[in-house]
């Protein structure tokens, strides 16, 4: 997975979204372990996939928020 935008994130459900946060997790877990263990090739592949979940998270967390609200 690499660098995603966030308009290309806006375009997914949150079902789509939900499967792509848990699939970076796993990777990023796996990344971890292989840093841990002196194998991992590139360290910023760690940063990058950070990034990627926490713009997931946010625009989950907007769709929350304006639905809340639309709700009121």
């Amino acid at each position: 997975m690499n660098l995603l935008k966030i308009k290309d994130i806006r375009e997914l459900s949150n079902k789509e979204l939900e499967g792509k946060i848990i699939n970076a997790k796993k990777e990023l877990f796996n990344l971890r372990i292989k840093q841990a263990t002196g194998t991992l090739e590139k360290p910023s592949k760690i940063n990058e996939l950070r990034k990627d979940v926490a713009r997931m998270k946010t625009v989950m967390r907007e769709r929350e928020l304006k639905e809340a609200h639309d709700g009121e």
